[in-house]
């Protein structure tokens, strides 16, 4: 559509590549296990009560996020359907904003800026590093470049923290 410069903007990738000192086995149930997503899921400060995995090629997930008090406390959510699993080597997943049932949701109705994206790709690959570490690469596919492609790559790298701590 001309003069549609949403469509026509250049996207980037959020990239997030970490050295996890757990072996691929544990990372990967950190990814696919519920109890274990709720001690990571959400950036610094964040908690995540909830969360739905169905793990299979088509199956669905939503991940609850829990805002601190002292910014509102509310809960927000994110869902999507997995598109490709392979067993402590990767995971694809589409991924946006979504109510509680994991019906999606406009960013635009909850407050987000128009370069939110609406739906991503994601790719999580766990690799094997010597016997009890694991390199984990998380990108999400397709931001704009903005304010809210660099909020989401801030918080991927605090939710890895949060991963990382975890397994310790």
């Amino acid at each position: 559509m001309a003069g549609d410069t949403k469509q026509n903007s250049p996207k980037e990738d959020v990239f997030v590549k970490r050295i996890i000192d757990a072996p691929v086995e544990l990372v990967w149930k950190a990814w696919t296990d519920t109890t274990h997503v709720m001690k990571w899921w959400g950036p610094k400060h964040y908690t995540s009560p909830t969360c739905v995995i169905d793990l299979r090629e088509g199956g669905q997930y939503i991940f609850c996020m829990r805002a601190p008090k002292n910014q509102g406390g509310q809960d927000s959510y994110v869902s999507g359907i997995y598109q490709k699993i392979v067993p402590m080597e990767r995971l694809e997943f589409t991924q946006g904003l979504s109510d509680k049932d994991g019906n999606r949701i406009n960013p635009l109705s909850v407050g987000m800026p128009p370069d939110f994206p609406k739906e991503f790709l994601t790719t999580i690959i766990f690799k094997r590093i010597k016997h009890d570490m694991t390199e984990l690469t998380v990108i999400e596919h397709g931001w704009t470049p903005g304010h809210m492609y660099v909020y989401s790559l801030a918080g991927m790298h605090q939710c890895i923290d949060k991963l990382a701590e975890s397994l310790e």
